[in-house]
């Protein structure tokens, strides 16, 4: 593949456009002191990240599975939720999921 000048604009310029928006808020933040309720408000952002890409995960319904019948990834998040909740290990998590998962596909 031949490299020109630009292929290599293209490339730096993507690097710039994604480096910038999680850069520049780290630097600019660094140097603030922010008040408490903004620190406490911000501690919820990976939690409230998580809760939306798990229910996006386990309740829309895709080609393979409905809503609730025949939907094995709720079912296989039942007992890794439960893991999660009591161990709050993210290994044993992820191992309980995965088992569950591969579980119910070769029972279903």
């Amino acid at each position: 593949m031949e490299l020109n000048m630009t292929v290599l604009l293209i490339i730096f310029g993507g690097a710039i456009v994604t480096m910038l928006p999680r850069v520049l808020p780290l630097a600019v933040l660094s140097k603030v002191d922010l008040p408490d309720w903004v620190v406490n408000w911000l501690k919820h952002i990976p939690v409230a990240i998580m809760a939306a890409l798990l229910a996006q995960e386990l309740l829309i319904p895709t080609e393979e599975f409905g809503y609730f019948y025949g939907n094995l990834r709720l079912l296989a998040a039942i007992p890794t939720i439960l893991v999660a909740i009591f161990t709050r290990s993210l290994l044993g998590t992820v191992i309980v999921g995965i088992l569950s998962m591969m579980l119910l596909r070769f029972i279903f």
